[in-house]
């Protein structure tokens, strides 16, 4: 068990929801590694923060070379809060990285 629980928002689950079981499967096992650290440079996994401007600082994790997994972390409630996932094409387009 993580430090970290791992939440999925409604379209973080609808993609999960309609993906095929090796897509879910990774796209699972990835974000799992979310709850030992999620900040860039201390954990598992391909993350950065995003320059976003907003409330709170938004991150992104690539997952296996295809996908792109948009999250917050809650330090309080100690959650992460995975917000989308998408093709990783449109998330360079939408977020410039």
């Amino acid at each position: 068990m993580g430090e970290y629980d791992v939440l999925l928002g409604d379209d973080a689950r609808e993609f999960l929801d309609v993906a095929d079981g090796k897509t879910e499967r990774i796209c699972r096992e990835t974000l799992g590694y979310l709850a030992e650290n999620p900040y860039p440079g201390r954990g598992r996994g391909d993350t950065e923060r995003l320059p976003i401007d907003g409330r709170r600082d938004r991150y992104r994790m690539h997952i296996s070379r295809t996908y792109t997994a948009i999250y917050t972390v809650l330090e309080d409630e100690a959650e992460v809060r995975v917000l989308e996932i998408v093709p990783i094409d449109e998330a360079h387009k939408r977020y410039g990285f």
